[in-house]
């Protein structure tokens, strides 16, 4: 028995000790497949690893050189804080911040790079670094013409030179109607190329409303013609007075723009699509022509298209300086606060190093001495 009982006990302290040991190897198992798991979860930024960086032209924040590389105030931030933290990385074009920011949101893009706005429906998606610029939205306008020169452009424009034609082709028109029917019964019509000539002459006096009684028509059909056509002229000269007067207004309207409520009183405005101007304008209910870039927009202002621009304003007033500073000015106000930031995936693992790399490099001297030569001013608004 004694030996039964010792056998027994081998027996129970073999099993346990197999328990024990199949036990060890499945915790063993189990923490490696949680590494592998949270490697994988940080796969693409770990150390080593080439992050795909996306960016947009945003000048002066993003700019696209002719070789194909980047520069900007926003580009060299990025380039410092990748340094510091010893990033590799490569620079990919988006071609516009929506597509930036669904390419981060995606998993095509590692890091957003450009002059981003953080608003609630971005965040929603992305997540955002502390925001590097501060500022709002701006407003540009034509600048303004002197009233003569506006009068002067009115009346030596194509449009109004082919309308001043086509009514003296009328004047000559109902001249030669008048002489066909008074030639042979009016003494001041009589007569070949000195009675055509004095019933041109008499309709174009017509037309003026200035004489007309002196020398009319002396038949019933002529007077007739000459009645219908002083009324057509009446018109016609209406016209022509109401369509410079509407020149002169819209000149006096522009100028009159100094802030965003005065937006309501011109009578078009522009935005770039699927930006944060176009968000303010459609939340305040104003109408607004949507643009692809900046540079259409401007370009459409400059040539009267519509009155007045709405745009991130460091992004507008850069547009207007380098390209547009004859006929567009700046218009001194802000609205609508925004935020640029960097934009990350959902719990990127670069967030924790950005919050503090962001805010050293933004209260650092080289980033206030660079927005005070690129910007004019030291500080972001």
């Amino acid at each position: 028995m004694p030996m039964v009982s010792s056998l027994r006990s081998a027996a129970i302290l073999c099993f346990l000790s197999l328990a024990m040991l199949a036990y060890g190897c499945g915790m063993a198992r189990a923490q490696g497949t949680n590494q592998g798991t949270a490697q994988g979860t940080v796969q693409g930024t770990g150390p080593g690893t080439e992050l795909v960086v996306g960016t947009k032209e945003a000048p002066p924040f993003a700019i696209k050189q002719r070789d194909g590389s980047w520069s900007g105030i926003r580009i060299e931030l990025w380039k410092r804080i990748a340094d510091g933290a010893q990033l590799r990385f490569r620079l990919v074009e988006a071609h516009s911040v929506q597509d930036l920011v669904d390419g981060v949101a995606n998993g095509t893009f590692n890091v957003g790079v450009a002059a981003v706005t953080v608003t609630a429906a971005r965040e929603r998606r992305v997540d955002f670094s502390p925001p590097f610029y501060h500022t709002g939205l701006g407003i540009a306008v034509p600048i303004n013409e002197s009233p003569w020169v506006s009068i002067a452009r009115a009346l030596l424009s194509f449009s109004f030179l082919k309308a001043v034609a086509v009514l003296l082709g009328f004047s000559m028109l109902v001249g030669f109607l008048i002489w066909l029917l008074e030639h042979r019964k009016t003494d001041h019509f009589g007569g070949g190329a000195k009675g055509l000539g004095s019933s041109f002459w008499w309709s174009t006096i017509a037309m003026t409303q200035a004489g007309a009684a002196q020398n009319a028509p002396a038949t019933l059909p002529g007077r007739i013609i000459a009645t219908g056509w002083m009324i057509a002229s009446v018109i016609a000269i209406a016209v022509f007075t109401a369509g410079i007067t509407s020149t002169l207004t819209r000149k006096e309207l522009q100028g009159a723009v100094h802030n965003f409520d005065d937006l309501r009183s011109v009578r078009v405005v522009g935005a770039v699509a699927n930006t944060a101007a176009t968000d303010y304008l459609t939340r305040e209910q104003l109408a607004f022509r949507a643009f692809p870039d900046v540079q259409a927009g401007l370009s459409a202002l400059s040539h009267g298209e519509i009155d007045a621009f709405v745009h991130d304003k460091p992004l507008l007033a850069w547009m207007v300086r380098k390209d547009f500073s004859v006929s567009v000015r700046m218009v001194d106000t802000s609205f609508s606060s925004e935020s640029y930031a960097i934009v990350l995936p959902k719990a990127s693992t670069l967030r924790p190093m950005l919050d503090v790399a962001v805010l050293e490099q933004v209260e650092s001297i080289w980033w206030q001495q660079t927005l005070l030569e690129t910007l004019g001013n030291a500080r972001s608004p």
